[in-house]
């Protein structure tokens, strides 16, 4: 139907925002040195935190939105968003930020990501993964927008005032696509005829070694997004090099999400998704070795592209895999697993940095366990070619 194509438009938009304000984080992450005095582990477990939550929330997000319909579960995530936001502003310390940007853009972002999603799938059958790469390449537009957005309004109005403006991005545009995305006709009406339930899902081997998979990737997927900023300070470039670093990131998930699925559907979704993990791992191989500005860039480039093309290929695995019955829930589920990566590494590698003064041993780690993450998705592959072997 040709309303799928405005529901990917929406789904973009509520990505683009949410994602925006979460990934702007490295934009604040010297003002809340300079303001609090905080050590590099305490700050980026302020980023850890929400993005646990937004993780943890997708399953129980899903779930609603599976049975109550995406717009209603978007609009509610768009308020928390805001609100978090504007709270943020009033901050006085780091524990306030906790309780205010932490809990908020979690909880925020967990209502409108998976939900999102998960209302794209169903409205689409042979170009599933080129719609699905077009819906989350929100969060590449995202992650590339808001550290610029938010540094050139701290450069106008603070911290505290670009905190007022990214509320009032994210109310109007997120209010917008939240009211204009909508659930397939075939599910709203009394849910599909094919599709395997969540308690069904969840004792298949291939949903634990997609969990699997998740949680090793993602120790290292956002270390970058948090300390790649202070990283290239650190080297001797300025702050607006460093947050433009990050940007690259999202320039590069922008180009994986719109190039990878096209392709990925015609070599192989399990396969593409293995390769993708890999190609983490050999880029953070890349940052460790380096500290050139170019080389840098070319690692948040190529780092990017992985990261985006892994993040459209998951949704659409999982509907290969059961089915669109409970597809917003299953996707959930697994990113669960994500927030458990997440939570970790970020601030583990701060961590590390404020014992070791160098983020040598926490970028060999993260890419030590994206290897692992594709070891995870290998015998997923080499079974889907056995049976498409087999019925040919």
């Amino acid at each position: 139907m040709r309303y799928g194509w405005v529901v990917v438009a929406a789904a973009f938009t509520l990505m683009f925002v949410g994602f925006a304000a979460a990934y702007s984080f490295a934009a604040f992450f010297s003002a809340y040195e300079a303001e609090f005095g905080a050590s590099r582990g305490h700050i980026a477990l302020v980023f850890s935190v929400a993005a646990f939550i937004w993780f943890l929330l997708g399953a129980p997000g899903g779930v609603v939105a599976d049975r109550f319909g995406p717009r209603r579960v978007a609009l509610v995530g768009v308020a928390c968003l805001t609100a978090a936001l504007w709270l943020a502003s009033r901050a006085q310390s780091l524990g306030v930020l906790y309780a205010t940007y932490s809990i908020g853009i979690g909880v925020g972002l967990g209502l409108v990501y998976v939900p999102s999603v998960g209302a794209v799938q169903p409205w689409f059958g042979a170009n599933r993964a080129f719609a699905s790469g077009l819906a989350v390449a929100g969060i590449g537009a995202g992650n590339m927008a808001g550290p610029l957005l938010a540094t050139w309004w701290i450069g106008l109005f603070g911290w505290r005032g670009a905190y007022l403006m990214l509320a009032a991005f994210v109310l109007v545009l997120g209010l917008a696509a939240a009211l204009a995305i909508r659930q397939h006709p075939g599910v709203a009406a009394a849910g599909p005829a094919h599709g395997m339930p969540l308690p069904a899902a969840a004792r298949t081997p291939a949903f634990w070694l997609i969990y699997a998979s998740l949680v090793l990737s993602c120790v290292g997927l956002f270390v970058p997004m948090v300390h790649l900023s202070p990283y290239a300070q650190d080297a001797g470039y300025s702050e607006a090099q460093g947050v433009a670093l990050v940007s690259l990131i999202g320039l590069g998930s922008l180009l994986g999400r719109f190039t990878v699925g096209g392709i990925a559907d015609r070599l192989g979704r399990m396969p593409s998704l293995a390769a993708m993990y890999a190609g983490l791992g050999f880029m953070l191989i890349v940052w460790w070795s380096t500290s050139a500005w170019w080389l840098l860039a070319v690692f948040a480039l190529v780092f990017g592209i992985c990261y985006g093309a892994y993040v459209a290929l998951v949704p659409t695995i999982v509907m290969d895999l059961y089915g669109a019955r409970s597809v917003s829930g299953i996707i959930g589920s697994l990113y669960t697993g994500a927030g458990i990566g997440t939570l970790l590494g970020p601030w583990l590698a701060g961590a590390a940095f404020d014992a070791l003064g160098s983020y040598d041993l926490p970028i060999l780690a993260a890419a030590a366990l994206s290897f692992l993450a594709a070891c995870c998705i290998v015998p997923l592959a080499r079974q889907k070619a056995q049976l498409v072997h087999s019925s040919q």
